[in-house]
């Protein structure tokens, strides 16, 4: 079995499972007592944090350690906010961030305050200019993730947190998916991470807020991490995640040319292997072992359990709803297509002859989904000037099935009208008709949830 999905949980590393398994009988005492269990806790407890400060890049009294990477976002927004709530309750973030900054930003919404999302280009990068008109006097944070869990896409961060200096506005930056690979640059002023992106075990996130930074925890006060992260400490997994990302970062100096060239041959071959298929992010300015492409005409459910049949492990869509087979809100964010979306993360060592197992495999697998859906081929002069479509109580990607076996039925020129109350319908349909050459006229709501999506045939 081959497991293609590290950006979603990466496998314990060796140097963490070793690591672990020794602090597990070092490391169970209460690190605050004065006893020599204690005494040696906390040893344990400090040299982790240093080593942990050394590869983020930060003072070792600047780091804590939570109970995970979503509880570093959740506690670093609401302890920034709260800290400069004299300033205003205006929060920015962009439209890609992970699922936690968002429903933080939700909430922070529904307490009262106002939040201003910054959109992306169609590669899934924010532009730095977003930021500048976003920020205002009551701006109280920003947030921009390092690099996106889904498409891989870098963000600018060191020139948005130049733009946020200027202002005196504070940017957090979720850096989950890039730790492995270096240090962020800028200047940031908060910073979170996960132990189980880079390799270290699940349950260990990392929370930095760099001296001046005001900040006032929420929740009710703990003694322990500086006041920032409630509860005992998981010594032996926050020793293991430590080990683990110093010793993930040198394999990793070697391995992110390997990795890219690889990714790379992924991008180039897919769409010549696999008809209708868009290959999502940018292109350059990515994550080296992160590749993200969308099928047309099939879903992406069905072309995971069919690659996980033949011995591939990937994930479609978002990484936090593929599950509940709802649109990914980064894909509609970028405007791209979201069906049969299939996103490969390589892990470090991986073979060569995996990725090009891969590559075999792929094709006969969405041609089978394919060929179960009914899907064939569009095309021939059509002569009619209007079609309308009825595609509800369709699922995705039946909608868009049915738009691209009328569209033949209609001259250059004329129109087909899909309603469909699908929610995904209203990203796909769109992008559908960017990649296919046919304008996109609009979508006018009705009732019921119904929508008439209306698209102008362009191309013959």
């Amino acid at each position: 079995m081959s497991y293609f999905d590290v950006a979603s949980s990466a496998p314990l590393h060796p140097v963490a499972r070793q690591a672990l398994q020794a602090s597990l009988d070092e490391g169970w005492a209460d690190p605050s007592r004065l006893y020599r269990e204690g005494r040696r806790a906390r040893l344990l407890l400090d040299a982790a944090r240093e080593a942990a400060a050394e590869a983020v890049g930060c003072r070792p009294d600047e780091l804590v350690f939570t109970s995970s990477g979503t509880r570093a976002l959740h506690d670093g927004i609401a302890g920034a906010l709260a800290g400069r709530r004299r300033v205003g309750r205006h929060l920015v973030v962009s439209a890609v961030e992970h699922s936690a900054v968002l429903h933080s930003a939700a909430s922070h919404e529904s307490g009262g305050g106002s939040v201003t999302e910054v959109g992306v280009g169609r590669e899934g990068r924010v532009a730095v200019a977003g930021y500048t008109d976003a920020l205002r006097a009551d701006t109280a944070l920003a947030c921009l993730q390092s690099a996106n869990h889904e498409v891989g896409t870098v963000q600018p961060v060191a020139e948005v947190a130049q733009v946020c200096r200027e202002a005196g506005v504070p940017l957090l930056v979720d850096a989950a998916q890039s730790l492995a690979w270096g240090q962020v640059e800028g200047d940031w002023s908060l910073l979170t991470g996960s132990a189980h992106k880079w390799g270290g075990p699940a349950g260990v996130g990392v929370l930095v807020v760099r001296k001046g930074v005001r900040f006032a925890p929420q929740g009710p006060a703990d003694e322990r991490e500086s006041g920032r992260a409630a509860g005992f400490e998981n010594i032996p997994g926050i020793v293991a995640a430590a080990a683990s990302l110093r010793a993930v970062r040198a394999e990793a100096a070697g391995e992110a040319a390997r990795l890219r060239e690889l990714t790379e041959r992924i991008r180039a071959r897919v769409p010549g292997l696999v008809p209708d298929v868009e290959v999502v992010g940018d292109p350059a300015r990515r994550l080296p072992h992160v590749v993200t492409f969308s099928c047309l005409y099939v879903d992406g459910e069905s072309v995971l359990h069919g690659l996980d049949r033949s011995g591939f492990s990937v994930s479609s869509g978002s990484s936090c709803t593929s599950s509940t087979l709802t649109p990914s809100h980064v894909l509609r964010a970028m405007g791209v297509v979201s069906e049969g979306n299939v996103r490969v993360s390589l892990p470090l060592g991986v073979p060569q002859e995996e990725v090009e197992r891969f590559l075999d495999v792929l094709p006969g697998v969405v041609a089978e989904v394919r060929e179960k859906l009914g899907v064939s081929g569009v095309a021939g002069p059509g002569d009619a000037d209007a079609v309308t479509v009825d595609a509800l109580g369709m699922t995705c990607p039946q909608p868009v099935i049915e738009l691209a076996r009328a569209i033949g039925r209609v001259r250059v020129g004329g129109t087909v009208t899909v309603v469909a109350d699908d929610e995904v319908a209203a990203v796909d349909i769109p992008a559908w008709c960017f990649t296919q050459g046919h304008e996109y006229v609009g979508a006018v709501p009705g009732s019921d949830g119904a929508v008439s999506y209306e698209v102008r045939r362009s191309a013959p």
